[in-house]
């Protein structure tokens, strides 16, 4: 089975730049002015998943729940404090979970449309 993760942006760009220039992922593909709609696929290269961006005209009046993640499983530590040393880097402002699990086993941080990501270590 494959995966994408869709969601519709106003900011394509800034979207765009904090999941590549900050977390470390790839433009896989991007297309324009399909049926009105701009977009962008985002992930890691031959793998069964990735994330889906959309703009079009429309305006986008979020409203992500308190406990709705998007969360990201680092592999190594090395991995983990690049990522890490980039958030910082880049003012993005760390924030506390409501899951304690979360906050002792994560980086939990906002992306640009406000939706919450978190970062975390796989564990052997």
């Amino acid at each position: 089975m494959k995966s994408r993760f869709a969601r519709h942006t106003n900011n394509l760009e800034k979207i765009k730049s904090f999941y590549i220039d900050i977390l470390g992922f790839e433009l896989l593909v991007g297309f324009e002015n399909h049926n009105n709609y701009d977009g962008i696929f985002i992930g890691k290269p031959n793998l069964d998943w990735h994330l889906e961006f959309t703009k079009s005209n429309e305006i986008v009046n979020f409203n992500f729940g308190e406990e709705n993640y998007l969360v990201f499983y680092n592999k190594t530590v090395k991995e983990f404090e690049s990522i890490k040393s980039k958030l910082i880097n880049n003012y993005v402002t760390f924030i506390s979970s409501k899951n304690p699990y979360w906050n002792e086993n994560g980086i939990i941080i906002k992306d640009p449309d406000d939706y919450s990501i978190i970062i975390a270590m796989i564990k052997v």
